[in-house]
């Protein structure tokens, strides 16, 4: 059952197709990378595409504690969770489309795909509404009148 702040992140989520992937590498070191997000309504998971011999699988097996970020015209999204490797045949072909298969053009029954999903633990994320006009405005307005400027809004929520 989704709640107001599931529904409020997959609102925020439902037009990005690229994220930025971190992960934790062994030696401490955070890595991000691009990935495209499947597109499926957001409940909760998100779910990615991998080669299974990928640093990024290497580092979610070790240390399964990810972020993913999306930055949209007026909202931004930071969620933290835990990715999990997944070798479902049947789930490959439910998520597999053209844009997947320029990456991995062998198909979904290719051995070397796995794909990552993440567990959301939490989100924080801006949203402003109008984009960047109005955050234009609002910069102008708040030096004029030597009020912060609002940034519009911010929240972290539980998933």
């Amino acid at each position: 059952m989704a709640t107001d702040e599931t529904r409020k992140v997959a609102e925020l989520l439902k037009d990005e197709r690229i994220a930025v992937f971190t992960t934790t590498a062994p030696d401490g070191t955070l890595m991000s990378r691009p990935m495209a997000m499947q597109e499926i309504e957001f409940d909760g998971d998100l779910w990615f595409f991998a080669s299974r011999g990928s640093r990024k699988v290497a580092h979610v097996t070790a240390s399964p504690q990810v972020n993913v970020a999306t930055s949209g015209s007026d909202s931004w999204v930071s969620l933290t969770g835990h990715a999990v490797v997944i070798d479902e045949l049947e789930r490959k072909k439910k998520l597999w489309n053209k844009a997947v298969e320029a990456w991995f053009p062998d198909g979904p029954e290719d051995p070397d795909i796995v794909l990552l999903r993440v567990e959301a633990a939490s989100a924080e994320y801006w949203n402003s509404p109008g984009g960047r006009i109005a955050s234009a405005i609002s910069f102008a307005k708040a030096k004029a009148t030597g009020q912060p400027h609002s940034g519009g809004e911010n929240e972290r929520v539980d998933l």
